[in-house]
């Protein structure tokens, strides 16, 4: 069976309608479909040795987890689990589950990996079915942000092996139905050339890491070209991370600006609306908990924790239950505005496992960067959080890239507010534009380092 009868689109259209189409659906109709596929889901990963394995040690079994409410008895994992699976059972591991299907009726297994950045790659596996519903999903959250068929998509995320590239190129093309640019990171096409792009063709949408599409509105404007008036860009869907809303809007112009979260693995998991009042989770595909990053046991409602997502739609290849993102949210407590059935989120607040705990708190780099960022409109977004022990204590210190005033009183200013607004001395150094570029790598990574740990060193 070739790909797309495998995957059959309208049967993917018709299970996951547009966003707007569930608006007034009940928390019990969702429910019930919730229920339904996360049985399809279960019915197979017990039958993935990976699952089996890990399951088994914890006592589990099959009728022990008969609703969505039974999952906490099932033990979360994270990359490092399916890293050690890779390594036993090379290449792809043993929790592709591809084995689980019938001679003949095997699955066509999609692969991407992580970036690798920090070691071996990931393999990341996608069935024909599994991958156009993360491609629907991905589109249904555009079309919530405004992007439309008529719109010019220039993509900034990266291609090769990694997953970001491929994976927005196929929701744009396959479900939006808009012209795409594929231009990817600043090692696949200049900088300046990326600009110049944009202007040639007329982009009207950026969609990206927020870091990179901040750098591309200074490198316009040294090319001698303007948002707005010589790059039509209207819409931003990106990953802010330590930028904001309004200092990116206002880089390109006043161009309206989106948030949406999601993972290699799973896709998107959640994504802002007209609204503005976080992250929507699309929850008819995602079950998403959020647990003490020690304990893993569930947060109260409201505080902040590690995601822990699992797919309902992934009953081909590799299934997802209980996947230990690591990254750290907190839930949005009330009524859903658009009077969807959806959860919502606050976003992306860090890692917890990239998480510094300096003199008995939480600190998360990409907080830090937000922080300075909303507090100095010169500053052109680039920063650098490190760590380091000195006399006995850790401190820290940010290097900040600004244009304007260097000076000591405004450095004390950055620090006041730093110690304000998270409970604990900061350093704060001044950095030239352009100097952090070699440290932080954001022509080079989606994912620009902002975290150096000398004590580590």
């Amino acid at each position: 069976m070739d790909y797309f009868a495998a995957a059959d689109p309208a049967a993917i259209a018709r299970d996951y309608p547009p966003i707007g189409t569930l608006r007034g659906l009940s928390r019990d109709a969702l429910r019930a479909r919730q229920e339904a596929r996360f049985r399809r889901v279960m019915a197979f990963a017990w039958r993935v040795p990976f699952y089996r394995r890990l399951w088994g040690k914890a006592g589990a079994e099959p009728g022990d987890i008969r609703s969505l409410e039974d999952l906490p008895k099932l033990p979360a994992y994270d990359k490092s689990d399916l890293m050690a699976s890779v390594a036993e059972h090379p290449p792809l591991g043993d929790f592709h589950g591809q084995d689980c299907h019938p001679d003949g009726a095997r699955p066509q297994i999609i692969l991407q990996t992580t970036s690798g950045t920090t070691g071996t790659p990931q393999p990341l596996l996608f069935g024909p079915r599994s991958r156009e519903v993360q491609n629907r999903l991905l589109a249904r959250a555009y079309a919530l942000m405004g992007m439309s068929r008529e719109d010019v998509v220039h993509s900034v995320y990266g291609h090769g092996m990694v997953n970001g590239g491929h994976y927005v190129r196929e929701t744009v093309l396959h479900w939006v139905g808009a012209t795409f640019l594929s231009a990817g990171t600043g090692v696949e096409t200049r900088s300046a050339q990326q600009v110049r792009l944009m202007r040639q063709f007329g982009a009207t949408c950026i969609v990206g890491f927020a870091d990179y599409i901040r750098r591309l509105a200074d490198v316009a404007r040294e090319e001698g070209l303007a948002p707005r008036r010589d790059i039509p860009v209207r819409l931003i869907c990106a990953h802010l991370g330590s930028e904001t809303h309004a200092t990116l809007s206002a880089a390109w112009g006043g161009a309206a600006v989106y948030d949406w979260y999601g993972v290699g693995d799973t896709g998107i998991i959640a994504g802002e609306g007209p609204d503005r009042s976080g992250m929507h989770v699309q929850e008819d595909a995602q079950w998403l908990e959020i647990a003490d990053p020690d304990s893993g046991a569930p947060v109260p409602p409201g505080a902040p924790g590690d995601m822990i997502c699992t797919c309902l739609f992934k009953d081909d290849i590799f299934p997802i239950i209980r996947f230990n993102t690591h990254d750290v949210t907190e839930e949005l407590l009330g009524d859903n505005p658009l009077g969807l059935p959806f959860r919502r989120i606050r976003g992306f607040l860090g890692r917890s496992d990239n998480m510094v705990k300096l003199r008995g708190i939480n600190l998360f780099p990409t907080g830090i960067g937000a922080i300075l960022a909303e507090h100095r409109p010169d500053a052109t977004g680039e920063f650098l959080c490190r760590v380091r022990r000195t006399g006995g204590r850790d401190e820290m210190v940010v290097e900040l890239e600004v244009r304007g005033d260097t000076s000591e009183a405004a450095r004390a200013a950055c620090e006041a507010l730093l110690r304000a607004r998270l409970g604990v001395e900061i350093g704060v150094v001044f950095a030239a534009p352009g100097s952090l570029a070699p440290l932080t790598q954001v022509d080079q990574r989606q994912k620009p380092i902002r975290l150096l740990d000398e004590r580590k060193a």
